[in-house]
């Protein structure tokens, strides 16, 4: 995955994935909301967002994920959702949401590392 967009309200958390992520020649953004997020996943069109479900604006990360995967413009864009809600039903919210992956907060970078190399994979 080369083109990651971080989609995260809060700044320590975005510098935290930043930080995770930025070596091996990935380019990244960042969006403080998924308004902002899904202009740039229009503009840009990334490999993988990391999105956070819980953020101020007029749509949430899982209407984000929604957007983009009912989309067939971004359809094949990665989702991860990073989220403090880690409960079975906030998984499975996730998953109808067409969520790739799920991760919750906090976090092991070693686990975001590991998800973002699984879904890099051809035919992931």
């Amino acid at each position: 995955m080369k083109k990651i967009l971080i989609v995260e309200d809060q700044s320590d958390i975005r510098r935290l994935l930043r930080a995770t992520l930025e070596d091996e020649g990935r380019e990244l953004r960042e969006a403080f909301d998924a308004d902002a997020g899904w202009l740039q996943v229009l503009e840009w069109r990334p490999d993988l967002v990391l999105l956070d479900i819980m953020m101020p604006g007029s749509i949430d990360g899982l209407q984000l994920c929604e957007h983009i995967k009912g989309d067939a413009a971004t359809r094949a864009t990665k989702v991860v959702l990073v989220s403090a809600r880690g409960h079975r039903n906030d998984l499975g919210i996730g998953r109808d949401a067409g969520a790739d992956d799920y991760l919750s907060k906090p976090f092991s970078p070693l686990r975001l590392i590991e998800i973002v190399e699984r879904l890099s994979r051809p035919g992931s």
